[in-house]
């Protein structure tokens, strides 16, 4: 006779349990590209005319120009060659991040980088907290001063180190580099490539309405350093309470808590911290002064990778086989770049970012100015998905929404906000960029977006409270 065993209800439940995990980061965005070619059957393939800006030679939307093209989805096979050109697309960046991993990667190979923070432990014994503070305003400040962006990239393994060192864990320096870069391009108070470009095609005078940026930089920037700081006392308290407190970070390994305060602080590291330091110096000089991007700033970092490795007694040889090893780390990063650039090949190549412009303007046209500056914001942040690039963002939809704004009643300073708002903000949800960010720091997408979530709601809060505010004033220059 067959034996029937009863389970108890708890080992019944056990049984059944299903744990939800986020996929692999590859197999995230390989569903990403697939939807987003599935789109390209959906949605009508569109344009705009476009004219050439004569005095800043970009390539302007002509408003009330949209017309329908030929549809031309993206097929199957298609779909992978756009991976291919979205490696292509991105290999700008790609290579930016190599050099600059590989210029942090020999300081760490030398010991410069351990006795260098050890050094920093010491001095900052008790004080840590301010490391917050200050390096999220310095960051947040480049942001909405002059718009560094993709420049951050280079310095997020940077404070990983640090605040590793200084007892709390890996997210927080994320957070100091990407949080506050991210909140400053945002607030945009002088940003010329996203504020800059929008005011320009607006026709308002440029950098006009800053002390009302300003104050949103100030309360933006109030809201973010208080999150991450509560996490991060939270996770010094608790380490069990960390995030990412089961991820390992190869980059890390030897960087713990306690365990550089007896590292030795050599001559030969005094002077590679001192070039590090003068590299810093330069970058920004360089982007600030010169106009330089990522082909300067990747000269730099190679020039100082070799002078650091030399100053250590590593031969040339050496060098390199030390930045081969720092490519094969990042070569995970490298690609998710160009898996997440292919969605904008995808769009591109089927004629689908203007009919979702025009569409998203259209379903804002006859709200009331309060509710359409807010539909302005969210417009905004929907196009960042499909535009990541703030100034590619802008001669797109700033020639749509300016008019649009007249139509509703409320100034183009009001539109030019929310353009600012909504590119800037959006940059810390839409997966085109926080798998970029979540690859070179080696974290999960899905502990990047439990960290995030309570931060994002309450800024968007705050954006439409600015939009609302905008108008009641009559914001303008």
């Amino acid at each position: 006779m067959e034996r029937i065993v009863l389970l108890e209800p708890n080992k019944q439940a056990a049984k059944r349990k299903f744990k939800l995990q986020m996929p692999h980061s590859y197999v995230f965005m390989g569903m990403i590209i697939l939807l987003t070619a599935l789109f390209t059957y959906i949605i009508p393939a569109g344009e705009f005319d476009r004219v050439e800006d004569p005095v800043t030679k970009r390539s302007l939307v002509v408003p009330d120009s949209y017309h329908t093209v030929h549809q031309t989805p993206i097929s199957f096979f298609n779909m992978f060659i756009s991976i291919q050109k979205g490696m292509m697309h991105g290999a700008e960046i790609i290579f930016y991040l190599f050099f600059a991993y590989g210029f942090i990667f020999i300081l760490t190979k030398t010991g410069v980088f351990n006795s260098g923070i050890g050094a920093l432990v010491r001095k900052m014994k008790g004080k840590e907290g301010l490391i917050i503070p200050v390096f999220m305003l310095v960051f947040g400040a480049m942001g909405a001063g002059f718009g560094m962006y993709e420049e951050s990239y280079g310095y997020i393994p940077i404070m990983m180190g640090i605040t590793v060192a200084l007892g709390y864990d890996a997210l927080v320096g994320v957070a100091i580099v990407y949080v506050s870069i991210t909140t400053g391009f945002a607030a945009a108070v002088t940003n010329p490539f996203t504020v800059g470009i929008a005011q320009g095609i607006a026709g308002i005078p440029l950098f006009s309405g800053i002390a009302f940026r300003a104050i949103a930089f100030v309360v933006f920037m109030s809201i973010s350093i208080f999150f991450v700081m509560r996490y991060a006392k939270m996770v010094k308290e608790n380490p069990e309470k960390s995030i990412v407190k089961n991820v390992q970070f190869p980059f890390l390994s030897g960087i713990v808590q306690g365990g550089l305060t007896d590292t030795k602080f050599t001559v030969p590291h005094k002077i590679s911290l001192g070039l590090f330091v003068c590299t810093i110096i330069t970058l920004v000089t360089g982007t600030v002064k010169f106009g330089w991007y990522l082909p300067e700033l990747s000269a730099v970092f190679i020039i100082m990778m070799i002078v650091i490795g030399l100053v250590n007694r590593l031969t040339l040889a050496e060098v390199a086989d030390t930045f081969i090893e720092a490519c094969r780390n990042m070569i995970y990063a490298a690609l998710i770049i160009g898996m997440a650039n292919a969605i904008l090949v995808i769009l591109e190549d089927a004629h689908i970012i203007d009919t979702v412009v025009y569409y998203m303007a259209y379903a804002i046209k006859g709200l009331s100015p309060y509710a359409a500056s807010a539909g302005m914001i969210i417009v905004q942040t929907l196009l960042n998905f499909f535009v990541p690039s703030g100034s590619a963002a802008a001669t797109i939809s700033m020639p749509i929404m300016t008019p649009l704004s007249d139509l509703i009643g409320i100034h183009r300073q009001i539109a030019v906000l929310a353009f600012s708002f909504g590119d800037g903000f959006a940059n810390m949800l839409w997966p085109s960029t926080v798998v970029v960010i979540c690859g070179i720091a080696g974290i999960p997408v899905d502990r990047w977006y439990k960290f995030l979530w309570p931060l994002f709601i309450t800024i968007m809060a705050m954006e439409v409270i600015f939009m609302i505010s905008a108008v009641a004033i009559n914001y303008g220059p």
